[in-house]
Formats: C-alpha cells, sequence, structure tokens
C-alpha cells in the first residue's frame, strides 16, 4: 500500500483538501487530531507531559490544559522542541497501529495529514508528499477566522513552522490554494496515485 502524506503550514486548508480525498474513498489518518487525543489517553504520555510541563498541563478531570502548554511552548523554541520530542513517538506509534488496521484494506493508498510532517522527519517513512501552498496573508486571514485568535498569536505559530519555501524540496505533488479551484487538483493528483499503485501491481 503507497503511503502518503499531505502537509502544509497553518491556514493552508491542508484539512479541508484531505477531506476531499476520504471522498474519494481514500483513508485518511489526522495526526494533529490523534496526537490531541493521544495526549490525554495515553497515561505514559501524560506522565512524561507532567513531568516536563507541570502539574498544570492537566485540569483536575484529566483533559489538556492547552492554553497553559501553548502558553509554554509558542514563545521558548527549547520547550516547543521538548514536546515535539515527547509527543511525536507516540503519534508514529499510533499510526502504525492505524496502518495496521488498514493493510489489508482494498484502497491504492492511504494519506497522512499532519502539518510537521517535514518537521518531525515523519516524511521519511511515507512514499510521497503532497504539500498544500498559500500566501501568508491568506493563511493568516484563514487562521484569525477559524481561530478567533489574535494576529501576535497567529504570526507566532507562523513563525514556529519552518517556512514553505524550505518544504518544497522535499514534496512530490502541489496544491495551490489561494482560492484557487482545489477540487482539479486533487482529481489530478489522485488520478496519478492511481496510476502509480496500478504499476506497482
Amino acid at each position: 500500500m503507497i503511503k502518503v502524506g499531505i502537509t502544509g503550514n497553518i491556514g493552508s486548508g491542508k484539512s479541508t483538501i484531505a477531506k476531499l480525498f476520504a471522498l474519494l474513498g481514500i483513508p485518511v489518518y489526522d495526526a494533529d487530531s490523534r496526537a490531541k487525543a493521544i495526549m490525554v489517553e495515553d497515561i505514559e504520555l501524560k506522565n512524561e507531559l507532567l513531568k516536563v510541563f507541570g502539574e498544570d498541563t492537566y485540569f483536575a478531570n484529566g483533559q489538556l490544559n492547552r492554553t497553559n502548554l501553548s502558553k509554554q511552548v509558542f514563545n521558548n523554541p527549547e520547550q516547543l522542541k521538548a514536546l515535539n520530542s515527547i509527543v511525536h513517538p507516540a503519534v508514529f506509534k499510533d499510526f502504525n497501529s492505524w496502518l495496521n488496521l488498514h493493510k489489508h484494506a482494498q484502497v491504492p493508498y492511504i494519506l497522512k495529514e499532519a502539518a510537521l510532517l517535514v518537521e518531525s522527519g515523519s516524511y521519511k517513512d511515507l512514499d510521497y508528499l503532497i504539500l498544500v501552498q498559500a500566501h501568508e496573508d491568506i493563511r493568516i486571514r484563514r487562521t484569525l477566522a477559524r481561530d478567533c485568535s489574535d494576529l501576535e498569536s497567529v504570526k507566532s505559530r507562523i513563525n514556529n513552522q519552518l517556512p514553505e519555501q524550505e518544504k518544497l524540496p522535499f514534496a512530490q505533488f502541489f496544491i495551490q490554494n489561494n482560492d484557487d479551484l482545489i477540487i482539479p487538483q486533487v482529481l489530478q493528483i489522485h488520478q496519478k496515485l492511481l496510476e502509480i499503485s496500478d504499476k506497482n501491481g
């Protein structure tokens, strides 16, 4: 089974595009959503986060205190690195479990959707990578509308991601999402991946 990654910086619209692939019958692993779930469900991971980031990382009911954690990492590269070093291996393990559930499925390929596929090095375990691109001003506008956030925090999140330009060499497929027509682009990549799958038997 061909393993395809789909990534893009904040506000690029990668989640929307991943849903279009899902409508075509392609299984999609949403790494960012799974990471949020694992940080609550995985006891070993929770204990590690508590040890590194303190008791206020979780509320009394066991739910993750995202506001507290965000404050600790988004303006502190070392803390962000520590968070990623704890969470990414757990997500990698979860993805492999998910992959095993789909290995006998009659599908030409699967998609792994994640914001940090390049930064984490996870792209190395995939066969192809789709990069969703959009101009920074459009990404900022989308994120402000989606998260009801403020401009300063959105720009801080953008600065914590690898610039789009530096991700280009790692991708084989590209989708322009500057209010472009995205469905034809998705169908074109889908068709190409179907052809590759057929060639691989």
